[in-house]
C-alpha cells in the first residue's frame, strides 16, 4: 500500500515533459505509460503527466518496480483490512488487471480527491495518480476518473529516437548497447548489454545525465570527482585506482577509475566516472560498470558513447 498511498503526493511535485501522440492515446516521452485523457485535461509542461489550464486538476504517471504491483494485488486478494489506508480495488485496464484506491486528502488548505492506480508491466509497474479538488468533483467525478484510468495502456519499449530526442544533448554513438532506456524524462538515460532490468548489473552498462552542482574553480574539481564517485550505487569495497584531470571533445573534465563489488552480483567490477565540465557549475556526468573480467573490451564502448556527446546546439 505504500506505493499507492505515498507516491501519490510525492508524484505532483516530479518536473519532465510530455507530449501527446495519435488516436487520443498519450504516452509520457520517455515513459511506457500512456492514457486517454479526459476533456480539459492536456500536456503539462511542468511534470509527466496532464493538467487543466487552472492547474487545479493533475494527473501524473510514473513507473515503479515490479514489486509495486504484486504488493498491491496481495493486499487487494487479502480477506483482511488494508493496515493504512482504503483497500485497493480491481479495475481492468487496455493493459490488463489494475488496482486503484480513492481517498480524501488536502493540498495546502484546498479538500481535494486524490486517486492512484498501479498496473503490471512484467517487468515494472505502471502507477497512474490524479488529483481532483472539491470544488470541481462534478465534472471530474469519481466515475469519470475511472473510466480514464481504464484507458491506461503500457507499451514494452519506448522508441530510442523518442528517448534521444528528449535529452538536453546529442547521443550520437551507441557502442551497440541493446537497451536504452530513460531514467528521468529529459535528463538521465541508461546504456546497458543486458535485455532485462534484473540483468543490468551483471553486464557493461553506461548511465549519463547533467549535473548542476559541479564546481567552477578548477583547483575543487578533483576533490569533486572523487566524492561524486563514492556516490555510484551498488558498489561496496570501492577503491579508488585513479582520478586526474583530462580534456574531453575539448572541454575540461575528470576521469576516475574504480574496482569494486557490485552488491547485487557479489562480482568483482571495474566502473569509471567521466565529468565534463560545462558553463558556470554544470557539468556531464558519465558512469561506466562492467563486470571485471570485460573491462578491457567494455572501456573502447565507453569512451565512444563519451566521444559522441555533442551539445543540442549543434
Amino acid at each position: 500500500m505504500r506505493y499507492l498511498t505515498q507516491a501519490a503526493a510525492a508524484l505532483f511535485l516530479l518536473a519532465g515533459v510530455v507530449a501527446a501522440s495519435a488516436d487520443g492515446l498519450i504516452y509520457a516521452p520517455g515513459s511506457r505509460i500512456g492514457l486517454v485523457p479526459l476533456i480539459g485535461l492536456s500536456p503539462s509542461k511542468t511534470f509527466p503527466g496532464f493538467e487543466t489550464a487552472d492547474h487545479q486538476v493533475k494527473v501524473v504517471v510514473a513507473e515503479l518496480p515490479p514489486a509495486a504491483f504484486r504488493d498491491v494485488e496481495a493486499v487487494a486478494r487479502s480477506e483482511t483490512p488494508a493496515a493504512q489506508g482504503p483497500k485497493p480495488q480491481g479495475l481492468e485496464t487496455a493493459s490488463g488487471q489494475g488496482y486503484f484506491i480513492v481517498e480524501n486528502a488536502k493540498s495546502g488548505n484546498d479538500n481535494v480527491r486524490r486517486y492512484s492506480m498501479v498496473v503490471s508491466g512484467d517487468t515494472f509497474s505502471g502507477y497512474v495518480a490524479a488529483q481532483v479538488p472539491e470544488n470541481v468533483e462534478k465534472i471530474y467525478s469519481d466515475e469519470a476518473v475511472q473510466k480514464m484510468f481504464a484507458t491506461v495502456a503500457l507499451r514494452k519499449e519506448v522508441p530510442i529516437e523518442e528517448q534521444l530526442s528528449l535529452l538536453p544533448f546529442k547521443l550520437t554513438e551507441l557502442s551497440s548497447f541493446k537497451t536504452v532506456r530513460t531514467l528521468a524524462p529529459g535528463a538521465a538515460i541508461l546504456l546497458a548489454d543486458a535485455a532485462t532490468d534484473t540483468d543490468i548489473d551483471s553486464k557493461a552498462f553506461m548511465i549519463i545525465a547533467p549535473i548542476g552542482s559541479a564546481p567552477e574553480r578548477p583547483d575543487d574539481r578533483d576533490r569533486f570527482a572523487r566524492d561524486v564517485a563514492t556516490t555510484i550505487p551498488n558498489l561496496r569495497d570501492a577503491r579508488i585506482t585513479m582520478s586526474e584531470p583530462m580534456r574531453i571533445n575539448g572541454s575540461p573534465g575528470f576521469e576516475t577509475r574504480i574496482d569494486a563489488t557490485n552488491a547485487q552480483t557479489n562480482a568483482p567490477v571495474t566502473v569509471v566516472q567521466w565529468l565534463v565540465f560545462g558553463s558556470g557549475n554544470t557539468a556531464m556526468r558519465l558512469i561506466g560498470s562492467t563486470p571485471r573480467d570485460g573491462w578491457s573490451a567494455a572501456f573502447p564502448r565507453f569512451r565512444a558513447v563519451r566521444d559522441g556527446i555533442q551539445p543540442k546546439s549543434q
